[in-house]
């Protein structure tokens, strides 16, 4: 299936959608590098930046004023890797380093929006917040229902003067309403929540035949939430029948056992904080952590400890 997607736990939203040969939608950063190339300049994060007339420049270059954010200029692995606050001159002296930039210090909420997107236009917007935890990781995501007008204003505008000729999805990381990472994709976590097999219908027609077109009536919120454990741990994924059962309990929409066995742990991108072992979506937020409190306890009995010292898995991380 053209539908190129990297992670096995979630090819069982795109299963059964008829997607032509000749027609390829990416779910991964890299995909999106390689088949966009006249728009691929949308991961350099300095450029993004410049882009919004944000006070930035590479390491190298001194801020003129304290605090920024500091980050890497590529990061196609995600989980904000290299990211952090320099709040005066020792600690950009103390921690810059090649192939970092500096920028504005942006404040307020935080927002990840999925756009389709015709010829630089925006035709769908879905907005989703998290709920962080300690350590880069979240509790919970919230697939809002409502629409953000001051995102969908700013990055409007935005698209119009950047992207013109673009056709496709596209993703906004943004603080304040205002952007901080863009992606030619959209977010392959929560489609069952966008509307299922209905709205990978639309994905397809929009990279099939440049349009887009779905009745999204009916959207409602719903709820994605995760399961870390503790990292230096050789985890197995749970019985299949066990993760049928959870599946099937009601307002759950689906399961994501979020990695591969067969890896070592270190093999897989995760946040400083612990190892993502599973993603529960749901229209209910008690019922998804009801959810995710039996899968949690599957890995008590499943897990291989690499560490001396035995650890639970934790929950909330």
């Amino acid at each position: 299936m053209p539908i190129r997607e990297a992670d096995p736990w979630r090819m069982q939203y795109f299963e059964g959608v008829d997607c032509p040969e000749d027609v390829n939608v990416p779910t991964e950063d890299g995909d999106a590098w390689l088949w966009y190339p006249e728009y691929k300049w949308v991961y350099n994060k300095l450029e993004i930046s410049e882009s919004q007339g944000f006070a930035c420049g590479p390491h190298g270059l001194e801020p003129p004023s304290f605090p920024v954010f500091s980050k890497p200029v590529f990061n196609m692995r995600g989980m904000g890797t290299g990211s952090r606050v320099m709040r005066n001159l020792t600690d950009y002296k103390t921690h810059q380093k090649p192939g970092h930039f500096w920028t504005t210090l942006l404040e307020g909420e935080h927002v990840s929006t999925d756009v389709a997107v015709v010829d630089g236009e925006a035709k769908w917007w879905r907005h989703t917040t998290g709920e962080p935890l300690k350590g880069g990781m979240f509790d919970y995501w919230t697939v809002l229902a409502d629409s953000k007008p001051e995102i969908e204003e700013y990055c409007g505008d935005w698209l119009r003067r950047n992207l013109t000729g673009y056709t496709g999805m596209a993703n906004f990381e943004t603080i304040g309403a205002r952007i901080i990472e863009a992606h030619l994709r959209f977010a392959d976590q929560w489609p069952d929540l966008y509307g299922g097999h209905p709205w990978v219908d639309a994905l397809v027609r929009l990279y099939r035949d440049g349009v887009w077109q779905y009745d999204d009536s009916a959207r409602r919120e719903g709820y994605s939430v995760v399961l870390f454990g503790a990292h230096n741990v050789q985890y197995h994924h749970p019985p299949r029948d066990l993760i049928d059962d959870i599946r099937a309990m009601p307002d759950v929409t689906s399961v994501q056992v979020t990695f591969h066995e067969d890896r070592p742990p270190a093999w897989h991108s995760m946040p400083p904080g612990g190892f993502r072992l599973g993603i529960v979506n749901c229209w209910n937020l008690e019922a998804g952590m009801r959810a995710r409190e039996r899968l949690a306890l599957s890995y008590w009995s499943t897990q291989e400890l690499r560490s001396a010292r035995r650890r639970r898995p934790a929950v909330d991380g």
